[in-house]
């Protein structure tokens, strides 16, 4: 299949290409591959603590919400702007952007999932003498898992998605194919580079809802 420029036609995919690039392309895509796991790691570290900082003390949930909720609005390219001064062309740069921008995903599902625990359910344990550490790790976090995976399905796609704007610091995993073949119109690495971006976001995506499908057996019944 090609695509016509002009008089001459700009082959869609070159395959000779592809074979002698294949280190390049490799690292790109490994590079992809952590930057969206850093980013995802400790967006949900930082998420916890925000949303259990919001459970505990509900007078902060509407300034953590909007606190994540600028972080998120910030143009991706304006945000590796204002970081690049202090943390340079680094993957440091490419990091802190990405995690920023999975915190407000992250927080709110957190909290949906806890608060959606009936009260019933909540005093059935407290009268059963469990305590309040034992409480949330076998009765709440089990029962607010859906909503937690949920978040972190829509955090990470959308992360692999945020990644490759990430190679205007040349931290762009996958996105430096992109924009290689995007300037000099040579649509290879552009069609290698976003046909990757998309098969690792349907990836991670699938591998995310097996482990909520799996990890909420309860769910499962009732959907059957």
């Amino acid at each position: 299949m090609t695509q016509g420029l002009g008089a001459n036609a700009n082959p869609l995919i070159r395959w000779d290409w592809v074979r002698s690039q294949r280190d390049q392309i490799e690292e790109a895509f490994l590079q992809h591959l952590e930057l969206t796991f850093s980013a995802i790691f400790y967006g949900f570290l930082i998420s916890i603590a925000l949303a259990a900082l919001a459970l505990r003390y509900r007078w902060t949930l509407t300034p953590v919400t909007a606190f994540t909720g600028f972080l998120y609005t910030i143009p991706s390219v304006a945000l590796f702007g204002i970081l690049v001064p202090y943390t340079g062309l680094t993957s440091r740069t490419a990091i802190i952007a990405l995690t920023s921008y999975t915190l407000l995903i992250l927080v709110t599902n957190i909290v949906a999932g806890f608060r959606s625990i009936p009260s019933a359910t909540l005093e059935a344990a407290n009268g059963m003498g469990l305590t309040r550490r034992r409480r949330i790790l076998t009765v709440e976090l089990p029962l607010a898992m859906p909503y937690i995976i949920t978040g972190l399905r829509i955090a990470t796609v959308t992360t692999v998605g945020l990644v490759t704007v990430a190679a205007i610091i040349g931290q762009g995993g996958l996105g430096r194919l992109i924009l290689d073949g995007l300037q000099r119109a040579f649509w290879t690495p552009m069609v290698v580079g976003a046909s990757l971006s998309v098969l690792l976001a349907l990836a991670l995506d699938l591998i995310l809802f097996g482990i909520g499908w799996f990890a909420t057996p309860w769910a499962r019944r009732a959907h059957t």
